[in-house]
């Protein structure tokens, strides 16, 4: 299901244009000097960069401009030298309606596709494998229920530890590791506060609120590494706390799994082993 019908064929279509802002960026992580959004891997991300590029920015701008304009009109043509008798007209039927109706046509403009991008990418309807991020003061800890519910924590790496290619404040040291070409559901909650399981090249944006489970989904179309942070505001050490997507093919996920079931099944699942040493260094 998709927003607009053929959207992939429009995507792709405008995707060398230069209005588009993710051509010129880079999938997985953030550039110097990039302009737009991060491109997109996921389906419901190429509807929301087409919405973002070709709906939202063509709008703000024709408004942006047209106000602009207006504001230089009126100190030109109602400044005291050129208008010295200022009008007492107090009411305009035609201008009320007009401010009133344009805007309200604007915002039908805008939901209509955004309900649909939104009903779209509110929960994957036919989850092919489940994974579980909790956030804790400041790292995430990742369940796979689905192949034998081991778990893991993906701590950020500090400068000392980064190899070479390794992004600064953006590297952990696990990765969520996923399979290409399948739908992911992710569910999202929290230990102690509130925080956000965002990844930008994904197009996922979802609360980690304690006590309450919160769902999203993906499905990567693209193998590669894909970086996100947390993105709500949850202590001191906020900012370092990344996340790290790893994109494999499905044969190297399954043996990823084999090895993953035993690095991790030693670990107890409800006592973070990092938990203490975190909260040390954040110290």
């Amino acid at each position: 299901m998709t927003f607009r019908p053929n959207l992939a064929a429009v995507a792709a279509a405008l995707s060398c244009s230069a209005f588009a802002g993710d051509a010129l960026a880079e999938a997985g992580q953030p550039v110097p000097w990039q302009l737009g959004i991060q491109r997109m891997v996921t389906p419901v991300g190429h509807d929301g960069a087409v919405f973002h590029d070709y709906l939202l920015l063509p709008i703000i701008t024709i408004i942006s401009v047209f106000v602009l304009g207006l504001l230089l009109y009126c100190i030109v043509r109602f400044n005291a030298k050129a208008n010295p008798t200022p009008s007492r007209t107090t009411h305009n039927t035609l201008l009320e309606v007009l401010w009133t109706a344009v805007p309200i046509i604007i915002l039908v403009v805008i939901a209509v596709p955004s309900f649909k991008l939104l009903y779209f990418s509110d929960r994957a309807v036919d989850a092919e494998m489940t994974i579980k991020a909790t956030g804790y003061q400041w790292y995430w800890g990742y369940e796979y229920p689905d192949h034998g519910n081991f778990y893991f924590e993906a701590v950020m790496l500090e400068d000392d530890e980064l190899e070479e290619g390794q992004p600064r404040l953006l590297a952990t040291d696990t990765q969520v590791v996923v399979p290409v070409d399948t739908s992911i559901r992710v569910l999202v909650t929290a230990e102690d506060v509130l925080h956000s399981w965002a990844v930008p090249s994904l197009f996922v944006k979802m609360d980690a609120v304690p006590g309450r489970l919160n769902e999203t989904w993906f499905r990567a179309e693209e193998e590669g590494i894909y970086y996100g942070q947390c993105s709500e505001l949850c202590g001191v050490r906020h900012g370092f706390m990344p996340i790290m997507v790893k994109v494999v093919s499905k044969e190297a996920f399954a043996e990823w799994v084999e090895k993953a079931r035993e690095e991790y099944a030693a670990r107890d699942a409800d006592t973070p082993v990092k938990l203490a040493a975190t909260t040390a260094a954040s110290d």
